[in-house]
């Protein structure tokens, strides 16, 4: 009678949260209740899932046959793995230090584990892996929770060890649910042959981390990225979406539940894309695409399968355009626009990019994916292999591995047949016409963030925006720009995330989230602050002409005293390449100087100094880089009377060595404290050869 009530009550709450989603865009709620035959076609024990089962070896060996001896290799590696079990401590340490590595460190270990155990046995088939396949999910089912230390205290506690008189979801329990009921659906005939209660004890503890908090309406606060009580609605709602409705489609035997989920997490992500843009941008930059947009995907995917093909959205165009985002973004070289949290190294998983540009028909999206299995350095395009990292990926992305690797081979036929000197060329022009689909240039004019190419193969990202987005850095106005690839006026990114990263009153005392540490200006000495209020207006973007423009007085607090700010990029589409930045400003009074910085990885000659056989004259500064063979010697000239210097900030964090090794320069000019309370000031950048 308790269950029967649940269920009642749950749907309830689903038909009125439904009716507040059915004030947005509805995109895929239309989609679900166009007739009953989708609607129904969400059915409890349903062998939807779109692989082999683990009996059909022959269907895993067309899968996996050439990867087959590899992902043996790895499984072999965590036949003596010992299992990580999480003290208390662990969770305590995010507490009383700010450390969530502690916590994360094992548990993803021991989900990293699962994942090479289970594609081992898959490919292999003779029973080798069941018995540490077993160890770890029964691991997993004694845990008190799955939830990350860092996000416990979303519970009524507030404290970082998990309480069980509460369950809620977050992005590690739906992660580690997903791999356990992917085990689960492959292996549980073989772990009844061993004993039956592993199976249960399964069950029950996907029943009790997901599929209860799931439709659990007293949970909606904790589970806030679900989006019913409003504010951000970030990647954790198709992360957190895709994850659970995969547990509840393999999982869940109680039709009406089910129903109540499938509808819930329709209308969750709904709201998910009426808080996002329309235009296709992810806010969250390029780094978390995989995570937003990506988990989108994977979402949509796992209905399109579960449903047999009958909840179909991949034609929607803002579907695609949502997609397309990732390769517009990358610069090339492994580099991408990194605005917001993310690294400058694009981390764009190839599989599955591969995956969505074919679910939506972008060829664009395929043949990016294909570049990011250029090895320049040994001449050829490494082969696909199934994702290692997260359940439903490396299931779903062993489903194209042949198909990507026929591609992939035919590729290394053509860089074979030309001769070793000329293989570099070869690689060039392949990488050439890979991306001839992708347009120069990108205006996402909601989201306000541009993407603009030249002929020369210059590249410039700017964006406006506000300063309260999702992972935001106080940075409106700023932007990234590299000649052939080559960094010059860069975004430092995010270091190893603390509990500081996620506390605003902490966030922005870390430098790189700071105004001043990214290619902008501080307003008489006043540099942006957080907050919705702070934004730009008026964002203009003429891509003919290769020109972004936008009003940036309100970015600034009142103490900046600006009536205006207005910033301009010119990147030259054609001839002799040049970017040229333009201030034009009006201040109500002059309180301080006013600033510009540049952050740049490469080395710095000033006024004076000597470069090759160029000396540096007054009003110039030469930045040179390198990547690979290529280096650029990009020249910034600036008016006279600013005033110059260069410092060196030395990088000791793992998460951003491994992108600018050892130090980033900061170039200051600043003006000289009494300057017109009206003026422009212009910049312009030229590449020269002083050698």
């Amino acid at each position: 009678m308790n269950l029967t009530r649940h269920i009642l009550a749950t749907l309830a709450m689903a038909v009125a949260f439904g009716a507040a989603a059915i004030a947005g865009d509805n995109t895929l709620l239309d989609v679900y209740q166009s007739s009953k035959e989708v609607r129904k076609s969400f059915k409890t024990g349903k062998d939807w899932f779109p692989l082999p089962s683990y009996y059909d070896r022959a269907g895993w060996a067309n899968l996996l046959g050439r990867d087959s001896a590899s992902l043996v290799r790895r499984g072999e590696q965590y036949l003596g793995y010992q299992w990580k079990v999480i003290p208390a401590t662990a969770y305590l340490d995010f507490e009383r230090t700010g450390n969530r590595r502690t916590m994360e460190n094992p548990q993803g270990a021991n989900r990293g584990a699962l994942i090479s155990l289970m594609l081992a046995e898959l490919a292999e088939g003779k029973g080798r892996f069941i018995d540490q396949i077993l160890n770890g999910a029964w691991l997993a089912t004694e845990q008190t929770s799955w939830v990350l230390s860092a996000h416990q205290p979303r519970q009524r506690t507030k404290r970082a060890l998990p309480d069980a008189r509460e369950r809620f979801i977050d992005l590690g329990s739906g992660r580690y649910g997903a791999i356990i009921a992917i085990i689960h659906h492959f292996f549980h005939s073989e772990f009844d042959k061993i004993d039956p209660s592993v199976s249960i004890a399964i069950e029950d503890a996907v029943k009790r981390n997901i599929l209860d908090p799931y439709l659990d309406i007293k949970e909606r606060k904790a589970n806030q990225w679900l989006g019913y009580y409003g504010g951000m609605i970030n990647n954790w709602n198709p992360w957190c979406n895709s994850d659970a409705i995969l547990c509840f489609l393999l999982m869940e035997k109680d039709q009406a539940r089910l129903d109540a989920a499938v509808r819930q997490g329709i209308e969750s992500i709904d709201m998910f894309l009426d808080y996002n843009t329309s235009d296709g941008a992810c806010e969250e930059g390029p780094a978390y695409w995989d995570a937003a947009a990506g988990k989108l995907y994977d979402f949509l995917q796992i209905l399109y399968d579960a449903s047999s093909g009958k909840f179909a959205i991949f034609d929607n165009p803002r579907i695609k355009r949502m997609g397309e985002f990732i390769s517009r973004s990358y610069i090339g070289d492994g580099f991408a626009a990194n605005f917001a949290d993310g690294s400058a190294l694009a981390t764009s998983t190839p599989e599955m990019v591969w995956a969505y540009g074919k679910a939506v028909r972008s060829k664009e999206m395929m043949d990016f994916a294909l570049c990011r299995y250029a090895d320049k350095s040994k001449g050829i395009f490494r082969s696909p292999h199934p994702v290692a990292n997260e359940g439903y990926r490396a299931m779903n992305s062993a489903r194209f591995i042949p198909e990507i690797a026929r591609q992939t081979d035919s590729l290394n036929r053509i860089l074979s047949a030309a001769s070793e000197k000329d293989r570099p060329e070869a690689m060039e022009r392949i990488l050439g016409d890979l991306r001839k689909d992708v347009p120069m240039s990108t205006w996402y004019d909601e989201t306000e963030m541009c993407f603009m190419r030249n002929s020369s193969g210059w590249f410039l990202g700017a964006k406006g925006g506000h300063n309260d987005e999702s992972h935001n850095h106080n940075d409106i106005g700023t932007c990234i720009f590299s000649i052939r690839n080559i960094p010059v006026l860069v975004d430092a990114g995010v270091g190893t995330y603390t509990k500081a990263t996620f506390d605003n009153k902490e966030r922005y005392k870390i430098w790189a989230m700071r105004c001043e540490w990214h290619n902008l200006p501080m307003i008489n000495g006043v540099q942006q602050e957080f907050g919705g209020k702070y934004k730009a207006a008026d964002a203009r973007c003429d891509i003919g002409k290769g020109r972004f423009s936008l009003e940036l007085n309100k970015a600034y607090p009142d103490s900046a005293e600006c009536v205006s700010w207005r910033r301009e990029y010119i990147l030259r589409p054609s001839g002799k390449p040049s970017l040229e930045i333009t201030d034009t400003y009006s201040l109500k009074e002059r309180v301080a100087a006013d600033v510009w910085h540049y952050l740049v990885q490469g080395k710095v000659y000033l006024p004076g100094e000597t470069c090759g056989k160029r000396k540096i004259k007054e009003g110039e500064i030469l930045i040179e880089n390198s990547h690979g063979e290529d280096n650029v010697f990009a020249l910034l000239s600036f008016p006279a009377g600013l005033k110059y210097e260069v410092e060196a900030k030395v990088l000791d964090d793992a998460a951003f060595t491994k992108v600018w090794s050892e130090r980033l320069y900061r170039i200051t000019l600043t003006d000289s404290g009494n300057a017109p309370l009206k003026g422009k000031v212009v910049m312009n950048i030229t590449e020269i050869n002083p050698l």
